[in-house]
């Protein structure tokens, strides 16, 4: 599946079950689930104490920051196949010029 397509995949449930928010929402979801995915590192690491391995719930938790985050993007109308690509360029670029990715803030 394409990003365009997830994208209206998503818009479609959202419409289907009456789920609009507003973009500060939205946001906040997204950071929310972003704060459990950190969570399942935690404990898939033992805090920090072993090695990081997968937990049971990894892959749930990434399917909700992906849908908060598709969510956030067609609410504000970003193409997220569009904005993946500018990234990506963004990153080659900085490969090509200084070694390594990082913006360097």
């Amino acid at each position: 599946m394409d990003a365009q397509q997830l994208q209206a995949l998503v818009a479609e449930f959202v419409h289907k079950h009456g789920l609009d928010a507003d973009i500060e929402a939205r946001l906040l979801d997204l950071v929310s689930e972003v704060g459990e995915l950190s969570k399942e590192a935690l404990r898939g690491s033992a805090y920090g104490g072993k090695e990081f391995r997968v937990t049971g719930a990894w892959g749930s938790e990434m399917g909700d920051v992906l849908y908060s985050l598709v969510c956030l993007a067609n609410a504000t109308g970003t193409d997220l196949g569009a904005a993946l690509r500018d990234a990506m360029a963004k990153y080659e670029a900085r490969l090509a010029t200084k070694g390594d990715a990082g913006s360097g803030r």
